[in-house]
């Protein structure tokens, strides 16, 4: 699938996959904002006070009603962290014409999606007092629910311990100390200088409908002045000091994250390379960790790697019984070793590329993937399209891999641990 992309004014672009694979169509509008901790939360709560309402339907319930009315089309507003970049994106997906016999559909969609994102309900020119106060209650309780999830909780955990100091270690979601001192006012203000400052992206998929998109942009998004765009993150190639973090829970299982530094920005061609290798190490049910700490040795529940592209880290979480801590962290060290040295076969150089490209090629059949595949290599200024990006990834060597892998250096263990371990010890100790 080819992109056409155009610039319709000052920082507001439009970004067209045209494709008859689909029954349905899907049109997302990003907005690219700086991951900065005095706006994070702002950003966070921006999109659930969106979602209340418009200012012709100025509630939820009407809201839900009008998109039953457009055959059941889908919208999403959320806020989300892409490297060192927060993301708002507006977003629906519905049938496509040729299904539904609805001419107007089109239009009336469009024109829905607009007013979502440019005529929000609003109380004398500001956000509903309301709303607001309901979704500080509503996100005060997301934030504080993110530690009932011990997995994930210890990845974002890891991810702080390991970027102090650096942008990607600012929680998404926002922080609970700061949901309070928000109101209408500010929220408004901020919603309106995020319009008018921000890079925006519009991603259409679907059907060649000849809709026309510009007229999603009011004037004055066209014609701003100032644009802040968001700069390339912050690398940082190898870790000057190992850190090691552990954090006593509630919790029947170790969570034991690693996080590596490599320093390969994924515009290098190296950067193939380690795409190959994480999965030969620790990407899947194919993977070196998986086979030897999982299957082998029964030391972990679950053990997996992922690398975080655009902040150039690898990320490695097991869940594990306390008492192997140190064993698996040694299997682990020598699995990498292991990658390094070459020790891995040429099979599984061919499973790992078969798992990618079989991954890369799936992007097709998801017109929400597809934009997101775009809006991918917008912020990334990657101009390859799907076949020429699959094209290079076949062309990796071992060499490559090894190279690849020789970069990945421990930066941050992280374990999270329960009381049980410790009860057993004052046993042990009577």
């Amino acid at each position: 699938m080819e992109s056409q992309r155009k610039e319709i004014g000052n920082g507001v672009s439009i970004n067209l996959t045209y494709t008859d694979k689909f029954k349905s169509n899907y049109l997302g509008i990003y907005i690219i904002r700086p991951l900065e901790r005095e706006e994070v939360t702002l950003n966070s709560l921006l999109p659930m006070v969106l979602d209340r309402g418009t200012i012709n339907y100025p509630s939820t319930l009407l809201m839900e009603r009008r998109l039953e009315n457009l055959f059941g089309a889908n919208l999403k507003i959320s806020a989300s962290r892409r490297g060192e970049r927060q993301i708002i994106r507006v977003s629906m997906e519905w049938a496509d014409g040729r299904y539904t016999g609805e001419e107007g559909l089109d239009k009336d969609v469009l024109e829905m999606v607009k007013e979502v994102l440019f005529d929000p309900y609003t109380e004398e020119g500001l956000f509903s007092k309301t709303y607001i106060e309901q979704e500080k209650k509503n996100l005060k309780t997301r934030i504080n629910n993110k530690i009932n999830n011990k997995r994930s909780y210890s990845i974002n955990r890891c991810i702080e311990e390991m970027c102090k100091g650096e942008k990607f270690s600012i929680y998404p979601s926002g922080y609970v100390e700061d949901v309070d001192g928000i109101d209408e006012k500010i929220l408004y203000d901020h919603y309106r200088n995020i319009l008018l400052k921000s890079q925006i992206e519009i991603v259409y998929t679907g059907h060649d409908n000849k809709m026309n998109l510009e007229e999603l942009m009011p004037e004055e998004i066209l014609n701003r002045e100032s644009i802040k765009y968001v700069p390339r993150e912050v690398i940082i190639e190898k870790s000057q000091n190992k850190n090691q973090v552990r954090e006593k829970m509630q919790v029947n299982q170790g969570k034991l994250v690693l996080g590596y530094r490599t320093g390969i920005r994924y515009e290098d061609s190296l950067y193939n390379g380690l795409l190959l290798g994480n999965e030969i190490f620790g990407g899947g049910p194919n993977s070196i960790l998986f086979r030897n700490i999982r299957e082998k040795h029964s030391l972990a529940y679950y053990v997996t790697s992922n690398i975080v592209k655009h902040k150039s880290i690898v990320l490695l979480d097991a869940g594990i019984e306390y008492n192997n801590y140190q064993k698996t962290v040694d299997l682990i060290n020598e699995a990498l070793q292991d990658m390094v040295k070459g020790n891995f076969s040429d099979e599984d150089i061919e499973i790992a590329k078969k798992s990618v490209r079989t991954s890369s090629e799936s992007i097709i059949d998801n017109p929400q993937m597809v934009s997101e595949f775009v809006f991918g290599k917008i912020i990334a200024n990657d101009d390859r399209s799907l076949e020429e990006m699959i094209k290079q990834l076949e062309d990796v060597t071992r060499k490559d891999v090894i190279d690849a892998m020789k970069t990945v250096n421990l930066d941050t263990i992280y374990f999270m641990y329960g009381p049980n371990r410790e009860v057993q010890n004052e046993k042990n100790k009577k």
